[in-house]
């Protein structure tokens, strides 16, 4: 080596190690206790609009240092209770450091001593989503990156169509199809305004269904949700006869109070099965997991306890090689917090969403970016945190309705599952 190719060297070598120093001090800087607390925490629910419009739950919670984090806990017709249980939480957190998501997560849910359900579950999930859109945002990351980074490059996605005819089905089948998307979901089975008829029902559910698969040939992902409408007769029957048209899965044919009816659908079917949108942390999950009762589990990101919580739940999922199909009929914070899951979880199939991407209602609402979907999928969120946030003034202009669901009766007036 000559001494100018030694000097060279020496100058590249010298060049490198202060560029690594200046990474390092960098990552000391980044590594430096945030200093972050919890300053406030602020409930908000917002109507859809239209006649028996539903509603949305969101929660703000503010910083001492500016930054505020944005959560979900909607629970369809108990807005108002929800609401309520978010701001118990509030003489808690506040003073708080928002980054120890778990430590707030172990004290909100075992310390009350009444654990579980659907308005405490959602409470704890709109304030740990909201936990987590801090931590990304101080830490200038997505929160898919800070949950172990990608498992994926882009989310499969599904939307909803329905029809009130085997044609209007086919029509709306299609029309999604032709949009791009590669996946859709609706109930097929019928009802006559509120009541439902084990033999029509089941019937023309299956006449739907038969339509839909013609329509949209082969290889479109066709998922049926009977959203615990049927009976355990109805729903047998109804997967023998839907089986020859193969669909991608057949969601809540089931109550959730008895695992064994469900044991008994799948011992009666060879249709795919899916569940989990009503159960709650991984303590409800793991049995059905372990006996193998469904192939793709359903939680929901705002009502099984979150984000780190529905992670355990894909973990505990895919050590017994079940898949994850996340339930999200809510808003575009329900669907960011559901993937910035999916894209870090290796067992994860397929996301669902009830909007599209191009309604002006959302758009009005939120501010910060939409998601990026593409041929049916979804891209990466590239935002820190949780990736959008609430517009207060929007919101205050869409205030709070009661919402009623549908009151299902059987024809001779007995209350019907929903």
């Amino acid at each position: 080596m000559t001494r100018r190719d030694f000097l060279q060297s020496a100058a590249a070598g010298l060049a490198a190690l202060s560029s690594a120093d200046g990474l390092l001090a960098q990552a000391r800087a980044q590594a430096k206790p945030l200093n972050l607390k919890i300053t406030d925490l602020k409930t908000f629910i917002v109507n859809r609009g239209g006649s028996n419009g539903s509603n949305y739950v969101f929660v703000k919670i503010y910083t001492n240092q500016g930054l505020t984090g944005l959560g979900e806990g909607s629970v369809t017709s108990k807005e108002a209770t929800v609401a309520v249980a978010i701001e118990e939480h509030k003489r808690y957190l506040v003073g708080k450091d928002p980054a120890d998501i778990e430590m707030h997560w172990q004290a909100m849910y075992r310390w009350p001593r009444w654990r579980g359900g659907p308005i405490l579950n959602s409470a704890i999930s709109a304030v740990e989503i909201a936990l987590w859109d801090i931590l990304g945002q101080a830490l200038g990351q997505p929160i898919w990156k800070l949950l172990g980074g990608r498992a994926r490059d882009r989310v499969q996605m599904y939307v909803h169509a329905s029809g009130n005819s085997p044609q209007a089905y086919a029509q709306s089948w299609l029309q999604a199809k032709q949009e791009g998307w590669t996946g859709c979901k609706a109930a097929f089975i019928t009802t006559q305004g509120d009541v439902i008829d084990p033999l029509r029902s089941v019937s023309e559910g299956i006449a739907n269904l038969k339509a839909v698969r013609a329509a949209v040939g082969d290889d479109f992902r066709i998922c049926i949700d009977l959203h615990g409408k049927t009976t355990p007769t109805m729903a047998i029957d109804f997967c023998r006869r839907a089986e020859e048209y193969r669909p991608f899965f057949v969601e809540e044919a089931t109550q959730i109070e008895d695992l064994d009816e469900l044991a008994h659908l799948r011992s009666s079917t060879r249709i795919p099965l899916a569940t989990g949108e009503r159960l709650f942390t991984k303590y409800a999950f793991a049995p059905l997991c372990q006996r193998h009762l469904v192939d793709y589990v359903q939680p929901d990101v705002v009502h099984c306890g979150g984000i780190l919580e529905m992670k355990k739940i894909a973990t505990i999922a895919e050590a017994y090689r079940v898949e994850l199909a996340p339930h999200n009929p809510q808003s575009e914070v329900s669907t960011l917090a559901s993937l910035h899951v999916d894209f870090s979880t290796p067992n994860f199939a397929i996301q669902e969403i009830t909007h599209r991407g191009n309604e002006q209602y959302w758009k009005d609402l939120f501010y910060g970016g939409g998601i990026d979907y593409k041929g049916g999928f979804a891209q990466p969120p590239d935002r820190p945190g949780l990736g959008v946030n609430l517009d207060e003034k929007v919101a205050a202009l869409r205030p709070y309705q009661p919402h009623t669901r549908q009151q299902l009766r059987f024809a001779d007036g007995a209350i019907a599952d929903h």
